[in-house]
């Protein structure tokens, strides 16, 4: 497909990703604190925000598997959005804590996989000559940055004078930007291969770089764990107002963006596998700086500014491992096992014993436990490093 084509396909997938995005920007911050004005209890919260990972332990690799054998990635995308849709409408009745669960459980089944698939769908869209096309991957993931930071930083300031209780209208209005702009996909389906089904990912996950990627992978994001469930309840505890709060996401998301827009630039300067090193050294001094001094503002948003590389650049280096090891039909069964692996089981882990620290121990003492998660994910960071520069770590 000739390099025009690709962008005016891309600009499909940049709004899916934007609307996506601005979706997730207000839902993941905000949920905890909507569920707090339900009266609920950290504990409680923390097992609510957990569904959405548990969810990815299941839905996003079936459907992988589904769109890598059928081909038809962008009609289950179009399912997906439009079946969140129509179960949001449950959050709007108050049935109590089992409801809740129930509802949400539904939504991100859906919606916890439509990621992979778009991944999967444009993946050749982003590759030059078959290979990953760092410049042209991040200048369609910006406009999902840019979606978060917008909703992110607005709801904020509607939840700051209005309350939160309309939460659930947030929840369909940015769903049904959603449905919108994956209706607006170019309807491109795959070839499926006669023994597509044949193709297996077992003897690929017996290849010692991919299981110590998928195990860094693991622990760097059970690390980021305290951000998502945890650092708006955190700030929130601390007096800073929703407002502010919004703000502070805000900060990650811009630096994140830029990120984006210019990785073309820093990528080449160093290897992937030496980047996910980086990466996770430098999320062990965000953690760390999050625990012991989150009540000092300047040092709070000088932390914040560090997720340009602890999401940014981590998020693309992965994508970009992913795409080289996982090819052709595996593909969608290989963004599945990135967002399992590494949203799924570190998200109930994360949700569920930091609902356990922060109960016994204090929201912070969560984040001193990031911190040190953070440090197992940079030694096995080391290790992909290892395995793929044999000679520079012997020489060292």
């Amino acid at each position: 497909m000739p390099i025009a084509g690709n962008r005016r396909h891309l600009i499909p997938f940049s709004a899916l990703s934007a609307s996506y995005f601005a979706h997730i920007g207000f839902f993941n911050p905000y949920l905890p604190l909507w569920l707090k004005d339900l009266g609920l209890g950290l504990f409680a919260i923390s097992l609510l925000t957990s569904v959405q990972a548990a969810t990815r332990l299941f839905a996003p690799y079936g459907w992988g598997w589904l769109s890598d054998h059928t081909g038809e990635r962008v009609k289950l995308l179009r399912y997906g959005a439009t079946a969140a849709l129509l179960v949001s409408a449950g959050l709007w009745f108050d049935f109590g804590v089992w409801w809740l669960a129930a509802v949400l459980l539904l939504m991100f089944t859906h919606t916890s996989s439509m990621m992979p698939m778009s991944e999967a769908a444009m993946a050749h869209l982003v590759s030059n000559g078959g290979a990953f096309d760092a410049k042209r991957y991040g200048r369609v993931r910006l406009w999902g940055s840019l979606g978060f930071l917008v909703t992110v930083f607005v709801a904020g300031g509607w939840f700051e004078r209005y309350g939160m209780r309309h939460f659930p209208a947030w929840t369909a209005l940015t769903l049904l930007a959603v449905v919108a702009s994956v209706w607006s996909l170019p309807d491109l389906k795959e070839a499926v291969h006669p023994h597509a089904a044949k193709v297996s990912v077992w003897p690929i996950l017996q290849q010692r770089p991919v299981q110590w990627l998928f195990a860094s992978l693991f622990f760097h994001v059970l690390s980021h764990m305290g951000m998502y469930v945890f650092f708006s309840l955190y700030l929130d505890s601390l007096g800073y107002s929703k407002s502010m709060i919004g703000v502070l996401w805000a900060v990650s998301v811009i630096v994140e963006i830029a990120w984006f827009f210019t990785q073309s630039r820093w990528l080449p300067l160093l290897s992937l596998t030496a980047w996910l090193v980086v990466c996770a050294g430098v999320m062990a001094l965000r953690m760390g700086i999050t625990a012991s001094a989150a009540s000092v503002l300047p040092l709070l948003l000088l932390a914040q500014t560090l997720h340009a590389l602890t999401f940014a650049a981590h998020h693309s280096v992965c994508i970009a491992l992913l795409s080289h090891h996982f090819p052709g039909q595996l593909r969608g069964r290989g963004q599945a096992l990135y967002t399992v692996i590494g949203y799924g089981f570190p998200g109930v882990i994360g949700g569920i014993l930091g609902g356990v620290l922060s109960t016994k121990y204090g929201l912070a003492s969560v984040f001193w436990a990031t911190a040190a998660i953070s440090l197992i994910a940079f030694l096995c960071s080391f290790k992909v490093w290892r395995l793929q520069h044999p000679a520079s770590a012997t020489a060292g």
